[in-house]
């Protein structure tokens, strides 16, 4: 049995769930972006500390490369809050009374006037139990499942998009490296004629060449003119490119490195080029191949 091919990946993604569980609403946002590798960044509620190892190790199961900012909060409801004296603020402000008592001609201070005061009376949420808690941990981490899979699945949608465009241009790439192996200044009869004359131009510039000497600049000639192995690494690197995308996965790294080759096999092409046409075509494969690498470093 054949293994499924897996889909391809955009590092480019958004997800956000929420749920109440617990007199608790627990809400969950990832976004995602290009990175050169994996980056987890979490920002979590108090009290949670302790699942962070947990968080990293399920969002690095599921992903392979690119930024990612996870953010967690736990909000309770009011009900589960209770109002709290801060004992030292309330200190501080009874013995400022105290020294101001005999200095300053004024009624004492009602208590609500005191409680009133910022930092006396706090609100706190009560201490969880152990059951709760446990309860609440569960349940985040079972909302991080859900909300990875929806990143996934967003990744996943931009990857087919983007595999659209990069096969287009890879199409491009492999039709215009067929023009040029295709073009007529390539034929036998038209690189003869070329290499004939500009040897006849040597000989006429007055300097007397040997016919080992004119053998010699015939070869370098046809050597610096030939881009036949240029052509086949251009097809090779279509058909491991269609390969790459056929397999999908995490295969971004190298799809940039193919991108990287057919910049450098186009290069040299146009600098082999003998004509205007051929050197047309080299621009337009370059074109297709700047295209092609700002697109691929995308891909996950």
């Amino acid at each position: 049995m054949r293994p499924i091919a897996k889909k391809l990946a955009s590092m480019t993604g958004y997800a956000r769930v929420s749920d109440s569980i617990e007199d608790a609403n627990i809400q969950i946002e990832i976004k995602t972006v290009n990175s050169r590798g994996l980056d987890i960044r979490l920002r979590v509620g108090p009290g949670f500390d302790p699942l962070e190892s947990q968080i990293r190790r399920m969002l690095g199961d599921r992903l392979v490369r690119g930024s990612i900012s996870c953010s967690i909060s736990c909000q309770r409801d009011v009900g589960g809050s209770q109002l709290e004296i801060n004992q030292q603020a309330l200190g501080a402000v009874l013995d400022a009374l105290d020294a101001l008592s005999g200095k300053i001609e004024a009624d004492r201070p009602r208590l609500d006037g005191i409680l009133a005061i910022k930092g006396v009376l706090e609100t706190r949420e009560k201490p969880m139990s152990a059951e709760v808690e446990e309860n609440l941990h569960s349940a985040i981490l079972s909302l991080l499942h859900t909300c990875i899979d929806d990143l996934v699945q967003a990744r996943q949608f931009e990857g087919a998009r983007l595999r659209e465009f990069i096969s287009t241009r890879i199409d491009e790439i492999e039709n215009l490296t067929r023009a040029a192996e295709d073009h007529p200044s390539r034929r036998r009869e038209v690189f003869v004629e070329r290499i004939s004359r500009q040897i006849g131009d040597l000989s006429d510039a007055g300097s007397v060449l040997s016919e080992e000497r004119l053998h010699h600049e015939a070869l370098i000639l046809a050597t610096k003119a030939d881009i036949r192995e240029e052509l086949d690494r251009l097809f090779s690197h279509v058909k491991s490119a269609r390969q790459l995308i056929a397999s999908g996965g995490p295969v971004g790294r190298k799809l940039d490195f193919l991108a990287q080759e057919f910049n450098r096999e186009a290069n040299t092409l146009c600098s082999k080029s003998h004509a205007v046409e051929l050197t047309t075509i080299g621009l337009d494969l370059k074109s297709s191949i700047d295209q092609l690498r700002e697109q691929v470093q995308n891909i996950e």
